[in-house]
């Protein structure tokens, strides 16, 4: 994309306007550096596409890639000029919260991203015990209705869709929609809870604790750039 303008907004714009461009760069700022771990991040992206983008950040020094030794994978990380982007895009984010969410459409609720991102946030030191086998059940969709997160302190964290094959302590019954209000800020867990938009059950610690340690995203607390 070339915009034929010596502009450094327009010169920025050829290298980040790009479809998929900024979305690539919020995954990395979120600590994704596996090819699958942006996959997920991205799920309505095709592989060849990921891959193309990849490619044309390193060629723009965005991003650079690292071979992992003794494996044919590779991760990525953000160059200085790719990390200094974090205000730029958490700029983004703060303005889509409060101008562009009147667009949002219930197709949009990516439920891959939503429980990435709930995950992302868990706090584990709100986690009684520091161990927790969380299940997620959305009763009404066809692809991925069923979610574990599993914490085993900072030795072992996952997020899977496959039963790990160990006791639950907590499952906690919804939709995407009202899971997605609670990320945004519109309406707290507890709330959600008390409307019957939610069901909770298992262990009572875990049960009174989750509002605690399931966390809202970052843009539910205002301005993210503020935070930085």
């Amino acid at each position: 994309m070339q915009y034929g303008q010596f502009c450094p907004i327009a010169k920025a714009c050829e290298i980040l306007g790009e479809r998929w461009t900024i979305l690539i760069v919020r995954e990395l700022l979120c600590g994704s550096t596996r090819f699958n771990q942006l996959q997920r991040g991205l799920s309505q992206m095709s592989p060849s596409l990921l891959t193309k983008r990849l490619n044309q950040l390193v060629d723009d020094e965005i991003i650079f890639k690292k071979k992992v030794p003794g494996q044919r994978r590779a991760e990525y990380f953000l160059t200085p000029a790719g990390k200094e982007l974090a205000p730029v895009v958490m700029g983004m984010g703060d303005w889509g919260q409060k101008w562009a969410r009147s667009r949002m459409e219930d197709e949009e609720l990516d439920i891959e991203l939503l429980m990435l991102e709930f995950f992302r946030r868990l706090d584990v030191e709100q986690i009684p015990g520091g161990t927790l086998v969380a299940h997620f059940m959305f009763p009404q969709l066809q692809t991925y209705p069923h979610w574990w997160m599993v914490i085993d302190g900072d030795d072992e964290r996952e997020l899977c869709v496959v039963h790990p094959g160990r006791d639950v302590d907590i499952t906690i019954k919804s939709d995407a929609k009202t899971m997605c209000e609670i990320w945004n800020g519109d309406i707290t867990f507890s709330d959600a809870k008390k409307a019957g938009r939610i069901r909770v059950e298992g262990l009572p610690l875990m049960k009174r604790s989750v509002a605690k340690w399931l966390k809202a995203g970052l843009l539910a607390n205002g301005s993210l750039v503020d935070q930085l």
